[in-house]
């Protein structure tokens, strides 16, 4: 304890700073949830739909079928080793979505597994009207920002930390007074060498990462949400009317590119649909919170297209040509030129679906890039993507991998295993 007291004594300002970041850390673990949304979206919406089965299985109340409570976390960490262990469960869901097999997470934490369990439980489909006599229901506290929480608390730790660190400075003097020790003069913290070099410390860390990060980024758009010539709706058509992605973006599957679906696909629909009737239960708001008449933007779809609504037949010139004209819509999702990326072999070959690489797109209004599209994050995509390998002839050729799943060395083949991360697999 002596010690312990000379050490306060001598430098109160460090032992205030460690205390300080000793708070902040018990503040974060205190107060930082899992939000089972983003998890979610980050790492299930691909395979899994909560409401219905996709590639894998409906989620929602999935639970309640499990023979054990923490039967989940075995499977989410190692899909293939409950499957090869005999796990009836396990191997009752492999026959029903086989030759798929589940990508292994076994970088979720029990807390983070429950935290998606707990958001696909409670999740509702887009534009489901709540029973009756029911109210709406508050957002779920998973989805919600306590950015403000967190920040508030820091600063009264950091205020109390301050006082704490001067009512030490000056119990110091006053013991110092009474002993008739003389009294050291107190350095401004703004000219004590400690604090000085500790500052210049941090100041040419965080510089040196951002200008690295900004650096980097260059190029990147993520969250870039441009506006569109037609107020477009992803959660009216491909979330509350169920419109399959392919129907409006066929090359997706057929080729390089998804392609922007022509204006005479859109009418195979809107020749029929002239008025937004929707707006009683979706109202149409921008990203500005400005309220967006809906059956406006089908009248301008139809000036566009070259459509007469009123004699239900195009306009065309003196040659019989259709007067229509594409809409100038804005691209969002863009890869520089010396990237290739073949969406087919993804979404065909691959059977990666549209929200692994776009997000959540049955629910925005507003369409924006939801992924950062570096190369880091594809590599990563790589590196945890298992492809369809056993007993997949295409995969002839990988005699050695053939082999070791035949002897139970492996469990399953990632793109990385094959080449996916070589360079010259996404650069010309």
């Amino acid at each position: 304890m002596p010690a312990l007291n000379r050490l306060m004594a001598r430098y109160p300002q460090l032992l205030a700073g460690i205390f300080t970041l000793f708070l902040l850390s018990l503040t974060h673990q205190s107060f930082a949830a899992p939000d089972g949304k983003a998890l979610f979206q980050n790492n299930c919406a691909s395979c899994h739909n909560p409401l219905k089965d996709a590639t894998g299985p409906a989620l929602q109340g999935a639970d309640k079928n499990w023979p054990r409570p923490d039967w989940v976390y075995d499977w989410v960490h190692n899909p293939s080793g409950m499957i090869a262990s005999g796990d009836k469960h396990a191997n009752a869901l492999f026959d029903k979505f086989k030759p798929i097999v589940m990508t292994a997470f076994p970088n979720l934490s029990k807390e983070e597994i429950d935290a998606i369990i707990k958001y696909v439980d409670d999740y509702k489909a887009p534009g489901s009207a709540p029973a009756a006599g029911a109210t709406a229901a508050a957002p779920a506290s998973s989805t919600e920002d306590n950015t403000w929480l967190y920040t508030s608390i820091t600063l009264i730790l950091l205020v109390l930390a301050i006082i704490l660190w001067r009512v030490n400075a000056g119990l110091k003097r006053v013991a110092q007074e009474k002993e008739g020790q003389p009294v050291e003069r107190e350095i401004p913290i703004y000219r004590h060498k400690f604090w000085i070099a500790v500052a210049m410390i941090l100041v040419t860390i965080l510089a040196g990462y951002w200008i690295v990060n900004a650096a980097i980024g260059v190029g990147r758009q993520q969250d870039y949400m441009p506006k569109q010539p037609i107020f477009y709706s992803h959660k009216v058509h491909a979330g509350i009317n169920q419109i399959n992605c392919l129907y409006c973006h066929s090359g997706a599957e057929q080729s390089r590119h998804a392609m922007i679906p022509s204006t005479n696909v859109c009418m195979n629909c809107h020749k029929q649909i002239s008025e937004y009737t929707g707006a009683a239960d979706h109202k149409l708001v921008d990203a500005e919170g400005n309220e967006i008449n809906g059956t406006e933007q089908i009248q301008l779809l139809y000036k566009y297209a070259g459509w007469d609504p009123a004699k239900k037949e195009y306009r065309r010139d003196a040659q019989g040509n259709i007067l229509a004209t594409a809409p100038p819509w804005v691209k969002i999702h863009n890869l520089p030129a010396h990237v290739y990326f073949n969406h087919s072999q993804h979404v065909k070959v691959g059977q990666i679906q549209c929200q692994r690489c776009h997000g959540n797109i049955e629910e925005m209004d507003e369409v924006y890039q939801f992924a950062p599209l570096s190369m880091g994050w594809c590599i990563n995509c790589h590196r945890q993507t298992e492809v369809r390998f056993k007993e997949n002839n295409y995969y002839s050729i990988f005699a050695k991998y053939q082999e070791e799943i035949k002897q139970g060395k492996r469990d399953g083949i990632t793109v990385a295993d094959e080449g996916g991360i070589e360079c010259q697999k996404c650069h010309y």
